[in-house]
Parts: structure tokens; sequence; C-alpha cells
């Protein structure tokens, strides 16, 4: 834990340095386009974006040329055809890009249909794009991430399991990193809440959905702009997941409870049946909901503060700031693990209701 927490000033220093950098680009021409709250304002909000290239880094040369480092990803459209290309082709949203005779350009995350190549984006009076739009299965950041967090959770359960094996059921290694943390899963987790006789069969997927959303929490403190659980998309497909998980193992008495519960007079039946039946849609919309909003309101808040220092530019002001968001980035971190602690703990809750057999007197 002691080291986690010592990677934090590393993490603040880099996102100072990018804040800096972001600052010189604009005052190296001594052109002020918009004041320093706007340009921060922007960078928060392109920092929790999804993105078609993986930015590590940008800055402006003294000749004004703006450079990217980083690298591109697939973009992969279907437009009357499969179009796949190059995110490069978009020169992170500043050009439009030719493909087979068609035109696309980038808009707030999206990709539209354009007239040629200096098409322009049509917005309607609320401001939103009118331009076609065509079926997007692109690889951006964040798939490109689940796919990192994946061949880690493969690499380290792997691991485990062959120092397993190796030693006659004695952890090793990776082993002795990941046994606590399972058995703590298993042991005060799974089984007070599912059951000595069930809680085996939901244990992988347990396991998977916390060291998920535990790895990609702490990415998401990087300066790197990853923030997979930031995305609604990505915590909704966790949330339906243990939606039908739970729906596909309900027992018998499990529905009853929910449309005829016993011992209840009937009129009352026939009013809490609809609303037990929503309560089976509300505990994993919360779910998605809760994840996202935290991690995101996290990111925001954290942004902010860091922000700031060179909003005030004073010696109180600017120190303040720093140490506000050190000690926030320290509680991020076990917001991080809290999380995750408390998808999989919710989880389990619904799968313990849906298999809890019930003695009927």
């Amino acid at each position: 834990m002691r080291r986690k927490i010592s990677l934090k000033p590393i993490t603040l220093l880099l996102l100072l340095v990018t804040f800096t950098s972001f600052g010189k680009e604009q005052e190296g021409h001594g052109e002020q386009k918009t004041d320093k709250k706007t340009e921060i304002k922007e960078y928060i909000q392109h920092h929790l974006q999804d993105s078609y290239d993986f930015g590590l880094y940008s800055y402006t040369t003294d000749e004004g040329e703006h450079k990217h480092i980083g690298f591109p990803l697939p973009v992969i459209l279907w437009d009357n055809g499969l179009k796949v290309f190059s995110s490069s082709k978009f020169h992170h949203g500043e050009t439009v890009a030719e493909v087979d005779g068609n035109f696309y350009k980038q808009h707030h995350g999206k990709i539209y249909k354009v007239d040629g190549a200096n098409g322009e984006i049509v917005l309607d009076d609320q401001h939103h794009a009118t331009n076609e739009k065509p079926l997007d299965f692109s690889f951006t950041k964040n798939v490109f991430m689940i796919f990192v967090v994946f061949l880690i959770m493969f690499f380290m359960f792997s691991r485990m399991a062959k120092a397993y094996k190796k030693n006659n059921g004695m952890p090793k290694g990776m082993g002795r990193l990941l046994e606590p943390i399972v058995l703590y899963i298993r042991d005060d987790i799974a089984r007070p809440n599912i059951g000595e006789k069930h809680y085996k069969k939901y244990m992988s997927y347990l396991l998977t959905v916390f060291f998920f959303i535990w790895i990609v929490n702490l990415f998401g403190l990087t300066p790197l702009g990853v923030n997979v659980t930031n995305n609604i998309a990505v915590t909704f497909c966790l949330a339906i997941v243990t939606y039908l998980i739970t729906t596909f193992s309900g027992k018998k008495d499990y529905w009853k409870h929910i449309f005829w519960m016993p011992g209840v007079p009937v009129p009352m039946k026939i009013i809490l049946a609809p609303i037990e039946l929503l309560g089976t849609i509300i505990k994993p919309f919360s779910l998605m909901i809760r994840l996202y909003a935290n991690i995101t309101a996290g990111h925001i808040v954290l942004m902010s503060l860091i922000g700031m220092m060179f909003i005030f530019k004073n010696w109180l002001g600017s120190p303040l700031s720093f140490l506000l968001a050190f000690v926030l980035g320290i509680l991020e971190l076990l917001v991080a693990a809290l999380q995750a602690y408390i998808f999989t703990m919710l989880s389990a809750l619904y799968f313990g209701a849906a298999v809890e057999e019930h003695d009927h007197h």
C-alpha cells in the first residue's frame, strides 16, 4: 500500500507538467485567445473524453507547430460497407479524413459524414450535429485500455495458477499478493451474501469485476487521460451483466417474492408486484450510476484543484491548491478500491437474493 501512495506525487507532478505545457502553448505566442479558466475547463473536458487515438502528451514548438506524442488507433465504420482506416487521418480531429471517396470529420468525440475535403459539421438550433453519422465500431482509447487490463489480469492470474501448481497449493510470487484479496472476496463477500451452497459458481465473476474496476480506476488516476469507468457505456455493460446473472439465477422463491409475496393480503400483493419488479431494474441502474458518478466527480475535482494553481499564481493560493490536490489524490486511491468493493458486494447481495431458499410454514 505504501508503494501505491508514494506514486501519487509523481502523478501530480506529471499533471502539473501537462497543465504547464498547456498554458505555455498560449503564452508562447503572446496571443491569449481565451482566459485561463476557460483553458482549464476545456482541458478537463478533453481529459475526461474518450478519443480515437492514444495521446500521451502534446506541446507547441517555437515555430507554432502543435506536436502530439502518442499513437493512432484503428477506426472502424459501417457506411454502405465496412470502412477501416487509421485515426491518424483525422490529425487529432483537425482535418477531414477521406476514405473510398467518403469524407468524415470528428465533432465532440463522434464521427460524422461531411460533403467534401472542406466540409463542415452543420448544427441545428440546439447545437446538435445534423450530418449523417455512420455506425461506429472503432477501437478507441477506452477500448484499448480494456484490452490492456484484460492482459494484465490474465498475466496475474495465470502466474498465480502456475505458482499454486508448482508449489503444491502454496502461494508464491504473484500469488502472495493476490491470495489475501481473493480470500477476502470469497470469505467476506461471496460466502456471507450468497451462501455456502451457491457461492462457488459466482466467484469467477466477482473476482473479475472487482479486479477489473480496481485496475481501471487506478489507471484513471494517471495523467494518461484513461477514464474507462468514466464512460457510462462501460458501467452500463457491467451493470447489465450483473442484472442478467441475477435474473437467470433467480429461483422459484425469488420470483414468488416479487410477483406474489407470501403472507401479504391479496390487494397489497397486486400493489407491490409492479414495485418489486421495478426494483429489479433499479438495482443494476444504481450500480451503473454510482460507479460512473463517483469516478467522474473525483477526476473533475482533482483536476480542478490542480488547475486552480495556475489561476491564483500567488504564495498562498497555489501551495494550498497543491496540498488539497495531493490529499484528494491519496483519497482517490481509496475510492478506486472502494468503488470496486461496493460494486462486487452489491452484485453478491443480488445473487444471494436470487438463489436464497425460503422456509414457508
